[in-house]
């Protein structure tokens, strides 16, 4: 499995000036992906809107987007990502996902009453309709489209979608209609029962997911961190809190040595995409960048 080292910004970045240079740098020193996350009531730039920018100041370096679907119209969401692919070369990468766990998002998404999964699945399946260049008829309590179709298509044939999520139904739905898996704050260990889980349902639908699909976001820190930081990171709604020094190394690595431990221990669990995201950055972008390209892009390849 081609191990494929990609970075997420985790701060606001809704500079130019400053989303620039860090572009700029992933390029420059060879990173595989930048990773840009949508969160509708954050100050985050928006994936699609940074990710054209990116897209126009490279030539290599690959665009992942993690896309909240629940509140959007499929059709322009089928419009905007078919474009920025095509205006990227073919370089776009996507993952998308339900939204945060907040009352006040899915208020202002307008989707408190619904499945959120439903619905994106429903979504998964009217995009990969448009962008094969289908007439799109479709009519469902959500949404009525009456032989709609959509130009220009993707470059990519097919654009893949990934999809994210630990829980049992997270991970059946990744198998019965993902092309690949994007998880987060999971130990190996789950990374590695989640995969299996994946590859089982993909079989009972009649299908598979492409072995090198399979990809986990780790937030990372350079120097120690404090407990109230530390349970930050590790909070994740819904699960058991972890407990004890190795658990905590499993999910949040501190130093290079930790971050290259948890990677390679990630790779031999059957991931090889890892989305890093620094914790706290120091001394900015241009000095993380560095030490990041020296302690793991060695092992990109």
């Amino acid at each position: 499995m081609k191990v494929r080292i990609a970075l997420a910004p985790g701060t606001a970045m809704v500079d130019r000036i400053a989303f620039c240079r860090f572009i700029d740098g992933l390029e420059q020193y060879g990173f595989d992906t930048v990773w840009l996350s949508d969160v509708p009531l954050g100050t985050v730039v928006d994936p699609l809107v940074g990710l054209a920018l990116a897209a126009g100041r490279t030539e290599r370096l690959k665009l992942g987007a993690n896309v909240v679907v629940p509140g959007r119209n499929p059709l322009m969401l089928a419009k905007e990502l078919a474009q920025l692919d095509r205006l990227s070369g073919g370089r776009l990468l996507l993952s998308f996902v339900a939204g945060q766990e907040s009352p006040a998002e899915r208020e202002a998404l307008g989707v408190l009453r619904e499945d959120r999964g439903a619905r994106i699945e429903e979504v998964i399946g009217l995009c990969r309709r448009w962008w094969a260049g289908e007439s799109v008829e479709h009519h469902s309590e959500r949404f009525d489209i009456s032989g709609i179709a959509l130009q220009p298509t993707p470059i990519q044939e097919p654009l893949e979608i990934w999809l994210g999520g630990i829980g049992p139904k997270a991970l059946l739905r990744v198998g019965r209609v993902a092309d690949g898996w994007l998880t987060a704050r999971a130990t190996p260990a789950q990374a590695e029962q989640g995969r299996l889980i994946i590859e089982e349902a993909a079989a009972a639908a009649g299908r598979t997911v492409d072995p090198e699909h399979f990809g986990i976001s780790i937030p990372y820190s350079r120097q120690p961190l404090d407990e109230r930081a530390v349970a930050a990171v590790l909070r994740r709604p819904g699960a058991a809190p972890l407990a004890g020094e190795t658990a905590v190394r499993d999910i949040l690595p501190v130093g290079a040595g930790e971050l290259v431990d948890l990677l390679e221990r990630h790779h031999a669990a059957g991931l090889s995409k890892f989305v890093l995201r620094p914790v706290q950055l120091g001394q900015g972008w241009d000095d993380e960048l560095e030490w990041l390209a020296d302690a793991v892009l060695p092992l990109q390849g």
